[in-house]
């Protein structure tokens, strides 16, 4: 008797507790999203802050990039990506960042025009190393860039100074 019972629990650790082990699991995700192509950077982005928001911006780039909380945010092939690094480690993210719905798709035209709202615009650029320390700080909402067009700006857009990309008419679509 204690020989067939020491046999059973001798099968049962053999077969039984695998299977209940393996219906345990998470099941794995039913697909996975590609992630999007790494954004060519020569030198660390400047950005721009989207005037009466906390979001910024890099206004240089075809392709819309955003930094918003310690979070890198792009848009690509339709989904949300997001990073804590402007060039590497992005993952997909589920849903639509509902701090998307404040920013204006005529930003860019905005941006090229140096106006907003009405006003003369000139954001400050700043730096990547800036950023931390500057978001952080608060300094974002206020920051809005009013006064007079700095001259050492660059150009902006192709060579008629419009941008044909995502957000680039004044209905967010291409001009």
């Amino acid at each position: 008797m204690k020989k067939s019972l020491f046999v059973t629990f001798i099968l049962m650790v053999i077969f039984v507790f695998p299977m209940m082990s393996n219906a345990m699991a998470p099941p794995p995700p039913p697909f996975a999203f590609p992630l999007p192509p790494p954004i060519p950077f020569v030198a660390p982005p400047e950005l721009v802050i989207i005037p009466d928001t906390d979001i910024y911006a890099v206004p240089e780039l075809e392709d819309d990039l955003f930094f918003r909380q310690g979070w890198w945010w792009r848009r690509w092939d339709g989904r949300w990506y997001r990073s804590q690094r402007y060039d590497r480690g992005w993952d997909y993210y589920s849903g639509y960042p509902t701090w998307f719905e404040i920013v204006p798709p005529y930003w860019r035209d905005n941006y090229r025009n140096h106006r907003w709202g009405g006003r003369p615009w000139n954001p400050p650029y700043i730096h990547h190393r800036d950023l931390d320390r500057h978001w952080r700080g608060g300094q974002g909402p206020d920051d809005h860039g009013g006064g007079p067009p700095d001259p050492r700006r660059r150009p902006h857009g192709g060579p008629d100074g419009h941008h044909d990309g995502p957000g680039g008419g004044p209905d967010g679509g291409p001009r």
